[in-house]
Order: C-alpha cells, then structure tokens, then sequence
C-alpha cells in the first residue's frame, strides 16, 4: 500500500483531517456523556458515540503508518 506519498497528497491530508476531527468529536461527546449524568441510555448513546470517532482515529492513524511507512518527508 505504501507507494510515493508526501505529506501534501490529498489523500494523507483527508486522512489528517479525519483523524482530527474524530478525536475533537470523541473529546466533545465525553463532554456530553457527563451533562446526560442522569439519563443512562443517553449516556449510552454519547458512550457509544466517543468509542465510533475513537475508532475511526486509531483507523486513520494506522492508514497513515501504511501511506507513510519507510518514507522521508519531502517537499513539494
């Protein structure tokens, strides 16, 4: 999967920009899990929502790893 990406290709930038947004989204339903203190399914659902934009970080994180394994950063 590896091939000759640098860190400009659209497809490491999309790849960024998911990530990012994941982990802002996992850290605002945290937030949220905490206002729905006394509604339990509520609860579950932000739960389950923060673990979804986990997931998909670490899923973004391990693409870059493969796109980016072995190469040097180079400019374009």
């Amino acid at each position: 999967m590896a091939s000759d990406h640098t860190p400009a290709d659209d497809v490491i930038y999309d790849l960024v920009s998911i990530q990012y947004h994941a982990l802002k989204e996992a850290q605002t339903a945290d937030k949220y899990i905490q206002d729905a203190h006394d509604h339990q399914d509520v609860r579950e659902f932000f739960t389950e929502v923060a673990e979804q934009n986990r997931d998909r970080a670490l899923k973004c994180h391990e693409l870059l790893g493969k796109l980016t394994s072995g190469r040097t950063l180079q400019a374009v």
